[in-house]
């Protein structure tokens, strides 16, 4: 089978507005520190990325859809500091994820099918210590409304928070990355 990886492209640009030296990138990187020293603006032209702010994708995590990200604040990017990055395969059917209330699965639970702005009203909890996700890729965000620290979670068992990136329990709300 035919790797999809060819039709996704972003471009790191050191300074704002898309000047300065550049870096274009068709797959996914470890390590981008070799390739400039910081990021203030990027082009996605095609794919939907991840971006994030230290190598071996740990730190602070940003989604990218295509389009023009004139500067790092545009992506509600806390400095200029871009050191990996990855492609996310698009998943073009259903999404489903069962969260726990818990570690190792434990607690309440709730399935997820679709997105949800505010996990706190819609579940009148606002703390995920694990979850399985079976179909499709999602973000989780810190706060409710799709906002603050961002955290991508592709199919696979979480355990713990810790496993999803996350120093924090705490999720206010939960988006499917869908066509």
């Amino acid at each position: 089978m035919k790797s999809l990886d060819w039709c996704s492209q972003i471009i790191f640009y050191e300074d704002k507005n898309f000047s300065g030296r550049s870096y274009e990138c068709t797959s996914e990187c470890s390590d981008l520190h070799s390739h400039f020293s910081r990021c203030n603006s990027i082009r996605v032209d095609s794919g939907d990325w991840m971006v994030y702010e230290r190598p071996g994708y740990m730190g602070y995590q940003y989604f990218l859809r295509k389009g023009d990200h004139s500067d790092y604040q545009r992506w509600m990017g806390f400095n200029d500091c871009v050191r990996s990055c990855r492609m996310i395969q698009m998943n073009q059917g259903s999404h489903r994820m069962m969260i726990y209330e818990r570690p190792e699965f434990g607690g309440r639970t709730m399935e997820l099918t679709d997105d949800c702005p505010s996990l706190s009203e819609r579940f009148h909890f606002s703390d995920i210590h694990s979850c399985n996700t079976m179909e499709g890729n999602w973000i989780f965000y810190e706060h409710p409304s799709y906002k603050g620290r961002q955290y991508l979670v592709r199919p696979g068992e979480y355990r713990r928070f810790n496993e999803w990136g996350s120093s924090s329990s705490r999720v206010g709300s939960i988006r499917r990355i869908a066509v």
